[in-house]
């Protein structure tokens, strides 16, 4: 690992956590190199032993600007995205304001990381935050960067009733999971985002610790999430800046260009759902009776079936 050399302590850090999206990771350095920044970051690249060489590529072809620390962390194996995001932290400055968590299936616009970061100086009641995540494939927003907690009737509005948020657009009752009945034209608090693009304030992640490692793959957004909003913090939408997201580059369980192989679909079928599981036993359990466990269950268990005989088989 070797930091380019900057005197001055940077304001954000952003974390980049990379698995074999190297043609995606480049668009996302060439996007980052484009910003405009009146600030110090750093932008610290990890890698989950990728197979195709994605770090040493994007070192050798040298990336830089004048205001961003380029530095970069090489993991020994696929240690799944909570661990591999927390040994990014570790080497990440101390004294930055700021840290980003940042897809590598992304690429942002010039003015979206100085923009994050002078609104979240001039709103210092804003603990955490999320931009407008556009998905390259469609063009729209992406509905789960501003989501609901997954509490098992929120869940089961989603995945078993979606007719009724059809039918009910503008009634909280029905739209809990993704929080469609909610114009995400102004800034907003929300209860959660999708991982691609998380802002928060260091201390605040240091005082919930970070991510949570059981999770391997999937879910631990939410946790952090659900982690962040428990010690008594927010979390808001800023509509005003954006990054463009491919979205399941790694796993191919997404309807993307992906290069993921039928075994990566199914296992990624299995890591949402068990990140369901984990979830509901980390966070959930003690909020609901004894006889609604092997329902919620149950519930998740048929949705893991579908997932992974979609995934093997369509």
């Amino acid at each position: 690992m070797k930091p380019s050399p900057k005197s001055k302590s940077p304001v954000l850090s952003v974390i980049i956590l990379d698995y074999n999206a190297l043609t995606y990771l480049q668009k996302l350095f060439e996007s980052i190199c484009r910003s405009v920044l009146t600030s110090q970051i750093e932008v610290i690249l990890v890698d989950n032993a990728s197979a195709d060489n994605s770090l040493e590529i994007i070192k050798k072809t040298g990336y830089s600007h004048p205001k961003i620390n380029f530095k970069y962390l090489q993991n020994g194996g696929n240690i799944g995205f909570a661990a591999g995001n927390n040994r990014a932290v570790e080497i990440s400055d101390p004294n930055s304001k700021y840290v980003l968590f940042l897809n590598p299936d992304t690429s942002v616009e010039p003015n979206t990381f100085q923009g994050m970061v002078d609104y979240l100086d001039k709103h210092p009641k804003i603990d955490t935050a999320t931009c407008h995540v556009t998905l390259t494939l469609t063009g729209e927003l992406q509905p789960e960067c501003h989501r609901g907690f997954p509490t098992p009737w929120n869940t089961f509005c989603h995945f078993f009733l979606p007719f009724m948020s059809r039918l009910f657009p503008k009634v909280a009752l029905f739209n809990g999971y993704l929080l469609g009945h909610q114009d995400y034209s102004k800034v907003q608090p929300i209860d959660c985002c999708v991982g691609a693009f998380y802002m928060l304030r260091r201390n605040i992640g240091q005082e919930v610790g970070w991510w949570n490692e059981k999770y391997f793959m999937y879910g631990e957004d939410l946790d952090f999430c659900y982690k962040v909003k428990k010690a008594g913090y927010n979390l808001f939408f800023i509509p005003f800046y954006k990054i463009n997201h491919y979205q399941g580059i790694s796993s191919g369980i997404k309807k993307s260009k992906s290069s993921a192989s039928r075994e990566t679909k199914v296992r990624s079928a299995k890591a949402t759902t068990n990140a369901m599981r984990i979830f509901y036993q980390e966070n959930l359990l003690s909020d609901y009776p004894v006889f609604m466990h092997p329902i919620i269950n149950l519930g998740i268990s048929f949705l893991e079936f579908y997932r992974v005989f979609k995934a093997r088989y369509l």
